[in-house]
């Protein structure tokens, strides 16, 4: 999730959806923030054990891929090309009762899309706002682009990090990352300021996307898909928001071998899935029969 989310154009909730814990993701979230004590408890060890591997991933990211995204940034993006176009059909698969029968629903797919390519047309440069100097105004702007990057990062199909390219805010942020890695605390201000408003996107957020899954889920599921499908686009245009801008991906630029290996790890990670959930099924029933 940290790998995708850290990649403009690509959604860690697309990550989650696919791996079919996306689900336990959002109802613990709203959870942790209830009153039942036992749901609270279960919640917060879930997402303890995602935030350390979240963490880890962001840091790697961070630290060790920002380079490969400026230099390889085709390779990087055919890659999810792969991996997003054959996660489609997957997601297709996997709510076929939530899509079957419903094609009426299909406009929802549309305003998916929509939604999505409109984002990434807002700030295609990816031009960077001033944060040398915070002040008031400066802060009010950067939590309200950490509750929209917070949204947009739980939702499969649209990137966090699109957000805050659409803001201006994505390079500063993982400059300010890295330089904080290194102990160099310029940019706490900024960093800080971001935190308070991914703390307030998830109060603010999450329950609404939780009450949509529940009461409307095959319109959202629909909207989800256009989401990814948009992404396409999003991941296509994407080198054009480096530090660096590039041209957008053009079938010279387009790397199949890269394409090839993101299709390979969503079936592998669908495999490792299948066998899991035998598994799963197989101690569930042991356990029915001892009984």
């Amino acid at each position: 999730m940290a790998l995708a989310d850290s990649v403009p154009g690509v959604s860690g909730g697309t990550i989650a959806f696919l791996l079919g814990f996306y689900d336990s993701f959002i109802n613990s979230l709203n959870d942790i923030m209830g009153r039942d004590n036992a749901k609270r408890k279960k919640a917060f060890f879930f997402l303890i054990k995602l935030g350390v591997g979240w963490v880890i991933g962001m840091l790697l990211a961070v630290s060790v891929l920002a380079n490969v995204f400026e230099s390889g940034i085709y390779k990087v993006s055919s890659l999810f090309l792969g991996f997003i176009i054959l996660a489609i059909p997957v997601m297709i698969m996997e709510e076929k009762e939530s899509i079957k029968g419903k094609y009426y629903n299909i406009v929802w797919a549309v305003i998916g899309i929509a939604i999505v390519v409109g984002i990434s047309l807002i700030n295609p440069s990816g031009s960077g706002a001033d944060v040398s100097h915070m002040n008031i105004g400066t802060v009010i702007f950067v939590v309200l682009a950490g509750m929209c990057a917070i949204s947009a990062m739980v939702l499969p199909g649209i990137s966090g990090s699109t957000i805050l390219l659409t803001f201006g805010l994505y390079m500063p942020v993982i400059t300010g990352i890295k330089e904080f890695l290194h102990l160099n605390f310029e940019y706490f201000g900024l960093l800080c300021s971001l935190g308070i408003g991914i703390i307030l996107g998830v109060f603010v957020t999450l329950r609404l996307i939780k009450k949509a899954l529940e009461k409307f889920r095959s319109q959202t599921i629909y909207c989800v898909i256009g989401m990814m499908i948009g992404s396409l686009y999003a991941i296509v245009i994407g080198p054009t928001t480096l530090k660096e801008p590039k041209d957008p991906m053009t079938f010279s630029t387009f790397s199949i071998v890269f394409f090839i290996i993101g299709a390979a790890i969503v079936f592998g990670i669908q495999v490792a899935k299948s066998v899991y959930d035998k598994k799963q099924l197989a101690k569930a029933e042991e356990k029915i029969e001892e009984e």
